[in-house]
């Protein structure tokens, strides 16, 4: 399947969509926020069912307690504030909370990585996904579009435990199909290919089936997954396409360290140890600037995947 775009759209408002629905759909779902609606997209869900939502205010902490508190009486509570108030300024709260107890939250975390641009290093959260991936339990997901995150916000209403949903703040291209379903857990392949497995997330998604596209003219043919799920990881997608291809490149707008990249090297050094290079932030901190600058600065647009590519068919 060729896969191409006509809009773009900010996978944020996805999950504002996808919650408004579930406004309609599932009347144990409650929504929670931290002084931030009109960043998470969560206005539609308050017109609609506005005795379901609750202002916590600038107080993180006490949301993720709440939000357990009111998974006991079978709610199911969706958060929302930015990745690093989501999980860096309350991860004591969410290990034992919500973690150590199995409680049904989903964890909604907006602006995650370098994209949120402007607002500079101390909310370009680049550590989260490795932050919730090492709680017992946990399930985290990293969409790549605007579908994609609306139909992962439907299908995480229906999953028993805790969720870590991260999403982000700019336009993207919207690409994905908006009747494909959602499998947690299980990865798609978006394009076949024979030399290089390309398995990315979130925003990297896209910017891998760009490099894909220009290196097929160049005669490089690559395999390209969407790993969705980071946790937990889809190790059957990813070792089929590498026992055909032999070589694989993860793509993330993450650390290195902690990240996608290492949860698939962990598998493949247990399972079919395989050459790998790494397409992510290189043990830094971001900046204030645009999206697309950062992207070029710190290594994680599509000629970065092309790089990889490159350097992997050389090895």
């Amino acid at each position: 399947m060729k896969y191409t775009y006509t809009e773009q759209k900010d996978t944020r408002s996805g999950f504002g969509a996808g919650l408004a629905e579930l406004a309609d759909t599932n009347p144990n779902v409650v929504a929670l926020c931290a002084d931030l609606i009109g960043s998470l997209k969560m206005e539609k869900f308050i017109e609609k069912a506005p005795e379901r939502f609750f202002q916590i205010g600038i107080a993180e902490a006490n949301m993720m307690g709440i939000a357990a508190g009111l998974t006991i009486n079978g709610k199911i509570p969706f958060t929302g504030t930015f990745a690093n108030f989501s999980t860096g300024r309350v991860y004591d709260q969410i290990r034992q909370s919500i973690a150590y107890s199995n409680k049904n939250v989903k964890i909604c975390a907006s602006h995650a990585g370098l994209t949120l641009g402007e607002d500079g290093a101390t909310h370009q959260i680049l550590e989260d996904i490795g932050m919730m991936k090492m709680l017992p339990g946990m399930t985290v997901i990293n969409t790549c579009d605007y579908n994609q995150t609306k139909a992962a916000t439907l299908a995480i209403a229906d999953f028993q435990g805790p969720v870590y949903l991260r999403f982000g703040r700019p336009v993207v291209p919207v690409f994905i199909p908006e009747d494909m379903p959602f499998e947690i857990g299980k990865g798609i392949l978006l394009k076949e290919g024979a030399d290089v497995t390309i398995v990315a997330t979130g925003h990297l998604v896209w910017e891998s089936l760009l490099a894909a596209d220009t290196l097929e003219k160049e005669g490089i043919s690559c395999e390209v997954i969407n790993i969705h799920t980071i946790k937990p990881l889809d190790e059957d997608i990813i070792l089929k396409s590498v026992e055909k291809t032999g070589r694989i490149v993860t793509a993330e707008e993450h650390n290195y360290i902690g990240g996608l990249g290492e949860s698939v090297a962990g598998m493949l050094s247990r399972k079919r140890p395989t050459i790998q290079e790494f397409v992510a932030v290189n043990d830094t901190f971001g900046e204030s600037a645009t999206p697309a600058e950062l992207m070029k600065k710190y290594g994680i647009d599509s000629d970065a995947v092309q790089a990889a590519v490159k350097r992997i068919m050389k090895r």
